[in-house]
């Protein structure tokens, strides 16, 4: 073989490795934090949303290392009980996203929410890029000229770290369903939810 038909050959080969390199997929899931008073309540809200994938309770927005439940419900580690949504851009938008979360929690008080009190049941969503916090700040400014309420305590906090609580919280409504709804019912969570909104039955 001559060397022309040598580096035709070498071309085809590359080429034929090149075709084969397999182009890198659009991503086809992204992340969330939100901190709606109990985890185990906001977990099973957002699990039942079409186009979530999976959601896990933990900690942030403190600066304690590996924080446990003790602590936090404590008081005094910083940290406050937060959700991870994990979901499909392609079948729901963090606009709805943010949208579903507001109508499932208390927007209008600070340092609780329902029957817990405390800083570390505050109502927050954790910023991760430009991008989310613009949208934050557009689904306040919505909801705030709708009129249905007049304030909003949330805050919005830029996501550090966040901490998987321990495997006895994940999903625990769904392994202690009769504690869970003894729980959530006892709370008022969703007469208050209702209330807020305008969605209650009178």
């Amino acid at each position: 073989m001559n060397r022309l038909s040598l580096f035709l050959s070498a071309l085809l080969l590359s080429a034929a490795a090149h075709a084969q390199t397999p182009v890198p997929a659009a991503a086809t899931t992204a992340s969330a934090v939100f901190g709606g008073g109990c985890f185990w309540c906001i977990e099973a809200d957002f699990e039942k949303l079409p186009g979530v994938l999976e959601v896990e309770s933990g900690y942030s927005g403190g600066k304690l290392v590996n924080p446990t439940y003790e602590q936090v419900s404590a008081g005094n580690s910083g940290h406050i009980e937060v959700v991870k949504v994990i979901y499909n851009p392609a079948k729901v938008s963090y606009a709805a996203l943010l949208d579903y979360f507001w109508h499932h929690i208390d927007p209008t008080v600070k340092n609780r929410q329902f029957c817990d009190a405390g800083s570390q049941y505050r109502s927050a969503i954790f910023v991760e890029n430009d991008a989310q916090r613009a949208a934050i700040d557009a689904s306040k400014a919505a909801i705030l000229k709708a009129g249905v309420i007049k304030q909003i305590e949330t805050e919005t906090i830029p996501l550090t770290t966040f901490y998987p609580a321990e495997g006895y919280h994940q999903d625990y409504y769904k392994k202690n369903p009769i504690r869970y709804a003894y729980y959530r019912n006892g709370c008022g969570r969703d007469a208050r939810v209702a209330e807020v909104w305008g969605t209650a039955k009178h």
